[in-house]
C-alpha cells in the first residue's frame, strides 16, 4: 500500500500538469500575442502545434515505452517537458516559442500514453474503477482551477511565468515516481516506419479538419492523404505481433465498443467547449464572468459524479450506466439551445451541471471496460489508444464547430451546439447497441 499511495500520487501530479499546462496558455495567448507583436490569430498555433504533437506521437510513445519500460518513458517525458517548459518561457520570439511548444508536447504526449497502463498495474482489479474515478476528479478539478490560476500569474506578471509554474510539479513528479510499478517490456524490434506513418497519418487528417472551411482544395487533399496512409498502415499492422497501431486490441469487442463510445464522447465535450463561451456571450448577451461560472458547471459535475459512477459500475451494466450520461450529456445541450435569451442563469447552470454528471457518468465506467479488457502484458498500446482517441475526438470536435462557424458568422454557435448534440447522441446509441448485444448474447 505505501508504495501504491506513491504511484497514485506520480500520477496525479502527471495527470495535473498536462492539464493545467493546455488550461493556462489558453488563458495567455492575447497577452502573447502583444508581447511577442504578432497577430492574435497567429498565436492559437501555440496550442495547435502542442496538439497537434501530442495527437501525431501518443501511439508511437506507447509502442516504445512498451519496449524500454515505463519507468524510462515518463522520466524522458518530464525531462522533455521540463526542457520545452524553458524553452517556452525564455522565447524571444513566436518561432523560437513554436519549438519550445513542440518539445513540450513531446514531453505530454510521452507521459500521457502511460496513463491506461500504469492505471492497469497500480491498481488490483476491484478498486480499477475507483482509481478512474479519482482520476476523473483530478482532471475535472485541475479544469476548473486552470483558467483561473493562469489569470492570477498573468495578473502579478508576465505570460512566462505560466510555463515556468509547472515545472516543480515535473520535478515532484521525478521525485515519486521511483514508486511507480515495474512493467514487463516485450523485446520486439521498434517499428519506426510505422511511427512516422502513424504520425503523418493523425497529423494530415487533423490539419485537413482544422483548414475544411478556409481551404477547402488542401483540406481534402490532407484527408485523402491521410486515408491513403491509414489503410497502408493497418494493412501492415495486421501482419505483426503486437503492432504499434494496435489492431489486434480492436479485434475485442468491449474495447471497440468502448473506443467508438470514447470518441463521440469526448468530440461532444470539446464541441460544447468551443461552442458554448460564444453562445453565452453573443447569443444570450452573457458577460464575461457570467460565462466563466456557467462553463465551471460542467467539470464540477464531472468531478462529482466520476467517483458515483466508479462505484456503480461495480453494481450495473456498464453500457446502462454509460448510455444514461451520454442521454444527460445530450439534455443538458438541448436545454441550452432550446432555452430563450431571457432564460435565468440558474437554469442554465443546471443544464450544464448536468451535462457534466453525464459524461463523469459515462467517463469512469467506460474506461474501466478499456482498460480491463485488454491483456495485461498490452496496457501499454490501450493506454496510447485511449490516449488517442480522446485527442482524436477532441480534435474532430472542435474542428467541425470551427467549420461551422465559418459557414455562418450569426447562427455559428446554435449551430456548434447542435453539433455537440449530435455527437452526445451518437455515443447514446453505441450504448445502446453494445447493450443489447449484451442482452442478446
Amino acid at each position: 500500500m505505501p508504495q501504491r499511495f506513491w504511484a497514485i500520487v506520480t500520477l496525479f501530479i502527471s495527470l495535473g500538469i498536462c492539464v493545467l499546462d493546455a488550461s493556462m496558455v489558453n488563458v495567455a495567448l492575447p497577452e502573447i500575442a502583444a508581447s511577442l507583436n504578432v497577430p492574435a490569430a497567429t498565436t492559437v498555433w501555440v496550442v495547435n502545434v502542442y496538439g497537434l504533437t501530442v495527437a501525431g506521437t501518443l501511439l508511437p510513445f506507447a509502442a516504445m515505452a512498451e519496449r524500454i519500460g515505463f519507468k524510462r518513458a515518463f522520466r524522458l517525458g518530464l525531462a522533455l517537458f521540463v526542457i520545452g517548459a524553458l524553452a517556452s518561457a525564455v522565447s524571444p520570439s513566436l518561432e523560437f516559442l513554436l519549438l519550445g511548444r513542440v518539445v513540450q508536447g513531446l514531453g505530454a504526449s510521452a507521459i500521457m500514453c502511460l496513463f491506461g497502463g500504469l492505471m492497469r498495474h497500480i491498481y488490483p482489479t476491484r478498486l480499477l474503477a475507483k482509481g478512474i474515478g479519482l482520476n476523473a476528479v483530478v482532471v475535472s478539478v485541475n479544469s476548473v482551477i486552470g483558467p483561473s490560476l493562469g489569470s492570477i500569474i498573468l495578473t502579478f506578471t508576465d505570460w512566462r511565468w505560466i510555463f515556468v509554474s509547472l515545472i516543480p510539479l515535473a520535478v515532484l513528479a521525478a521525485i515519486t515516481m521511483r514508486a511507480l510499478p515495474v512493467v514487463a517490456q516485450i523485446s520486439r524490434r521498434f517499428d519506426y516506419r510505422s511511427a512516422v506513418h502513424s504520425a503523418l497519418t493523425i497529423g494530415l487528417f487533423i490539419l485537413g479538419l482544422d483548414y475544411l472551411a478556409k481551404y477547402p482544395l488542401f483540406a481534402a487533399g490532407s484527408i485523402a492523404l491521410s486515408v491513403l496512409l491509414a489503410v497502408a498502415l493497418v494493412k501492415r499492422a495486421m501482419q505483426q505481433t503486437a503492432p504499434l497501431v494496435p489492431v489486434d486490441l480492436l479485434r475485442i469487442g468491449p474495447i471497440r465498443a468502448a473506443l467508438a463510445a470514447s470518441l463521440f464522447s469526448f468530440s461532444a465535450q470539446m464541441a460544447t467547449f468551443v461552442a458554448l463561451p460564444f453562445y453565452l456571450l453573443v447569443t444570450l448577451g452573457r458577460d464575461a464572468i457570467t460565462v466563466g461560472l456557467l462553463m465551471a458547471a460542467w467539470p464540477l459535475g464531472a468531478a462529482v459524479m466520476a467517483v458515483v459512477s466508479g462505484r456503480l459500475a461495480d453494481r450495473y451494466p456498464v453500457a446502462v450506466l454509460c448510455g444514461i450520461g451520454s442521454a444527460s450529456m445530450l439534455i443538458g445541450t438541448l436545454w441550452i439551445v432550446v432555452a430563450p435569451a431571457t432564460v435565468a442563469n440558474a437554469w442554465l447552470f443546471l443544464a450544464m451541471l448536468l451535462s457534466g454528471i453525464g459524461f463523469g457518468f459515462f467517463q469512469t465506467p467506460n474506461n474501466r471496460v478499456l482498460i480491463g479488457s485488454s491483456p495485461r502484458e498490452r496496457a501499454g498500446a490501450i493506454g496510447g489508444l485511449q490516449a488517442v482517441t480522446r485527442v482524436f475526438g477532441q480534435t474532430v470536435g472542435a474542428a467541425l464547430v470551427a467549420m461551422v462557424f465559418t459557414v455562418s458568422q450569426a447562427f455559428g454557435p446554435t449551430y456548434g451546439l447542435i453539433v455537440a448534440a449530435v455527437f452526445s447522441f451518437m455515443a447514446l446509441m453505441v450504448n445502446v447497441r453494445r447493450h443489447l448485444k449484451t442482452v442478446t448474447a
